[in-house]
């Protein structure tokens, strides 16, 4: 897929997840989540290229730019949208999924200083609500959602709603609308 290509495709899954999104300008322009993860790609590549440097030195501009450091060791899938963006901080062994999406203040973060695998894995098509702090190597399966100021330090099985502090998992309910789950006041701390 050529970058043009994943430039409209990250526009077009702004605009579906944001109800506030006006048009394809607006969201290229003005979204720093969208910004963060476009200088993600370039930071990332350099990363692996082993040009550590450079791309450390991209993803902390960034941060100063946007108020959201991706480190540029994560790896991070197709569509991934955060939202209002501040505060968001994805450490170096994180692997996020295709269709994901954080909303401002959220942490993937280690819990350990070992070397290896210290971050979270979430899945294709998780949710993450305001604040939530997902910690060291845990697996969040996929569709799953992540509650406002959840705090995960364990593994979730796909199709799950984590809340509280610890968080604790429980099956979506069918026909669950993920919007509804992440604002609804009983899942907020």
């Amino acid at each position: 897929m050529s970058p043009f290509a994943r430039i409209r495709e990250d526009i077009a899954a702004a605009r579906l997840r944001d109800p506030a999104a006006r048009g394809p300008l607006e969201v290229a322009l003005l979204y720093p989540g969208l910004h963060a993860i476009w200088a993600h790609r370039v930071n990332a590549a350099l990363w692996r290229r082993g040009a550590r440097f450079p791309a450390r030195l991209g993803s902390q501009v960034t941060r100063w730019l946007t108020g959201i450091e991706i480190h540029p060791g994560a790896t991070i899938g197709r569509r991934f949208f955060i939202d209002h963006g501040s505060g968001v901080v994805i450490g170096e062994t994180a692997e996020i999924g295709d269709d994901v999406m954080l909303y401002h203040g959220v942490t993937l973060g280690g819990r350990t200083r070992d070397t290896g695998k210290r971050h979270p894995t979430l899945g294709d098509g998780v949710a993450v609500g305001a604040g939530a702090k997902i910690l060291g190597p845990v697996t969040v399966g996929a569709r799953s959602l992540i509650g406002a100021n959840a705090v995960v330090t364990k593994d979730a099985p796909a199709d799950s709603v984590l809340v509280g502090v610890p968080a604790r998992a429980r099956a979506r309910i069918s026909g669950e609308d993920s919007r509804a789950v992440l604002m609804a006041p009983e899942y907020v701390i």
